[in-house]
């Protein structure tokens, strides 16, 4: 079995909309776009290209999809991250695409999260889902993620497309790893780690 990995930059709110910049998504009327940029700094590059290395193959949305596709083949070749990206298999969960022309990429059909179950299934390095909020509120009602990788950055943004959205399955997690960077952003790794377990607090309890 292959583990699903999500990758996902937050606010200190929970909000991943658009991290990378004004014009990424500004579905909802969301007006923060760009708002992790300013505090991705060489040692963050160095995190994410560490991470993106563990991967055999990206899951995507279809927004995301198209922000990579547009911007990642640009790279030269021996960018950090490009490198990895470009030949990596790629596989998109799409209602309205009916292509997809980025190197080495394959449009999933019918039921995704079956498709999912069915990738997961082969060996091979991890899958990873970098943003695609939408994808990944559906992979977690299926219980599809085995781990995730999340990096918080020091700013409240109030609004938008959050990585817990609505509907989201109860569960219990363990963290497997931890880094604070120089710009404040901290990165957590996180296994699923059953159901969450339920107890009480105060003086009346002994555990106060």
């Amino acid at each position: 079995m292959r583990k699903l990995v999500v990758i996902a930059f937050t606010s200190l709110d929970g909000v991943m909309q658009a991290p990378g910049g004004p014009d990424e998504d500004t579905g909802g009327g969301f007006t923060h776009g760009g708002w992790a940029a300013p505090l991705v700094d060489e040692p963050t590059i160095e995190l994410m290209t560490g991470l993106t290395s563990r991967a055999g193959a990206l899951l995507l949305g279809r927004s995301t999809y198209e922000v990579f596709a547009e911007s990642w083949p640009l790279t030269e070749a021996d960018d950090p991250v490009g490198s990895l990206l470009n030949p990596m298999p790629k596989y998109v969960a799409s209602r309205t695409l009916k292509t997809v022309e980025w190197q080495n990429s394959t449009l999933l059909t019918g039921d995704v999260p079956e498709a999912v179950r069915a990738l997961k299934a082969q060996d091979g390095r991890e899958i990873q889902v970098h943003g695609s909020a939408g994808l990944i509120q559906t992979l977690l009602r299926h219980d599809l993620v085995d781990e995730m990788q999340v990096l918080t950055f020091p700013v409240l943004l109030g609004s938008g497309k959050r990585l817990f959205g609505e509907g989201t399955v109860p569960a219990g997690l363990r963290l497997v790893g931890s880094a604070t960077l120089r710009t404040g952003v901290v990165a957590g790794r996180y296994a699923r780690d059953g159901e969450p377990v339920y107890g009480a607090l105060g003086p009346e309890t002994g555990n106060w």
